[in-house]
């Protein structure tokens, strides 16, 4: 889960981030559509503005610039006028450090795209160039130093050589810094040794030879790509309109896989996502954030820029608002009843993962509360707050209790990273609950004996663990003293 205090604002300010790969001209010819042409039945545009802007690895770095990181380019370039328009426009952009090699000889590869009220045409300008190791090498080894992550940007132009890739590999291992991998090559095998691969549906299905047509088949083509990469730790497959997969390998083989849902809510243009995701991914690794939640944040601001047009950036605000409200969503899909409860405590026992749970009132959150939760989510990998209703909370504690109604507790609870899961009861005790949900563990307070635990014979009878930890005394903090320490 995203941490709820999470401000990727200053997380990810000034997070310098090395990108090798290849650079294109992406220039968006914008006007309107009025009539078909007498010529053949086309339309006609009539141009109303142009725009410049880096394409392939340049769009990367402009994704990392655009959120206060700092993009450390490495590519190849011609010396033609596409060539001097690439590098004029990633001058003009703050916080991109433009150290691509200009070649004599060279075609700068450039996509020109027409828009009316949609996309209506791309028109491509290439010629196949094979970019020496050598003449990128030393500007690589260079750019590493205070790189927080690397990010290989690979669209087939010739920059990234199988030398090249070997070369970062090792000089990431080196270093002990996170290589991402945005592939293109049919052959997965030549990024060996990189930290994670971010392959689209298409080439993780010609690398695996697997159909992807649901999360199952996700997972086992991603099983099959690592088990080819035996130096790479994780791959994500991402799915376009299906969102992604993560696998990642564990000590028993592959962890469980995470599937993510395509968070765009309107599709404009789904150019440059890709290199949104891998961007925002790299900024979060280099943040030091674990991978799951940096694919989180990564997940959303890509599902962000293919509702505008071109190849956009994402601000900073419009990250946070879509952490926020992602927040909130979280926090629903945590508060539960007792069947859906259920069936997730299921799927988390059949990934090999123990549950825990605790209970009580939780007015007013105080050190002791954070004390039991901490401690109970370290003796289990799942926690399960059980939570009196208002009528329950009344019945043990008076009815000037509680001071905060059930919906307002259950909330501050789920924003907890320790809470997996927080379901109320109505009763005056959770036993049925217990009895429902059977715990792998059970926690409460050292305040209680053994035999003052609900649900402790019952535990104990099925082979659970019932668990008392220690807690501030309230005289330590007085701020407890209006309820009991664990309540």
């Amino acid at each position: 889960m995203i941490p709820a205090d999470l401000n990727t604002t200053p997380l990810f300010q000034g997070r310098r981030i090395v990108i090798i790969g290849d650079l294109m001209l992406d220039r968006f010819i914008y006007g309107q559509v009025r009539r078909l042409s007498p010529e053949a039945p086309v339309p006609v545009l009539l141009k109303q503005r142009e725009a410049l802007m880096p394409g392939g690895a340049g769009n990367v770095a402009r994704n990392i610039a655009a959120l206060g990181g700092v993009a450390v380019l490495i590519a190849a370039r011609g010396s033609d006028p596409a060539g001097r328009s690439l590098s004029a426009a990633l001058a003009s952009i703050r916080g991109i450090e433009d150290r691509s090699v200009e070649f004599d000889g060279m075609a700068t590869t450039e996509k020109l795209r027409f828009y009316a009220q949609q996309h209506l045409l791309r028109v491509d300008s290439e010629i196949p160039f094979s970019v020496p190791a050598a003449a990128l090498l030393p500007a690589m080894e260079a750019a590493l130093e205070g790189a927080g992550a690397v990010i290989l940007s690979d669209y087939a132009k010739g920059v990234l050589s199988p030398e090249l890739i070997a070369g970062a590999a090792a000089a990431c291992r080196r270093r002990g810094l996170p290589l991402i991998v945005d592939p293109k090559a049919r052959d997965l095998a030549r990024y060996n040794g990189a930290t994670l691969l971010t392959p689209n549906r298409g080439e993780a299905e010609t690398s695996a030879g697997v159909e992807i047509h649901d999360d199952a088949a996700a997972e086992l083509a991603a099983q099959v790509i690592l088990r080819n990469l035996p130096a790479t730790p994780a791959v994500i497959i991402t799915r376009g309109g299906q969102g992604l997969t993560l696998l990642e390998r564990s000590p028993a083989g592959f962890a469980p896989a995470l599937h993510l849902r395509a968070q765009a809510r309107e599709v404009f243009d789904v150019s440059g996502a890709g290199d949104t995701l891998v961007a925002v991914l790299a900024l979060g690794l280099a943040a030091q954030l674990e991978l799951r939640p940096a694919l989180h944040i990564a997940n959303l601001a890509a599902g962000l820029v293919v509702g505008k047009p071109g190849t956009a950036t994402v601000a900073p605000a419009d990250l946070n608002r879509a952490l926020r409200s992602e927040l909130v969503d979280s926090l629903d899909e945590k508060i539960v009843a007792l069947e859906p409860l259920l069936h997730q405590a299921a799927a988390w026992r059949q990934a090999g993962e123990r549950v825990g749970f605790t209970n009580g009132c939780f007015d007013l959150l105080h050190p002791g509360h954070i004390t039991l939760l901490r401690q109970a989510r370290a003796a289990c990998d799942r926690l399960v707050v059980g939570l009196n209703t208002d009528a329950s909370a009344r019945r043990r504690k008076g009815r000037a209790h509680p001071v905060q109604d059930e919906i307002a507790r259950a909330i501050v609870l789920a924003s907890l990273s320790m809470v997996d899961r927080v379901v109320l009861f109505a009763e005056d005790t959770p036993l049925e609950l217990i009895r429902a949900l059977r715990p792998d563990v059970l926690v409460k307070g050292d305040n209680y004996r053994l035999d003052q635990i609900t649900g402790a014979r019952e535990v104990e009878a099925y082979g659970g663990r019932v668990l008392r930890v220690p807690l501030p005394s309230a005289a330590a903090h007085p701020a407890a003293s209006a309820s009991s320490s664990t309540d």
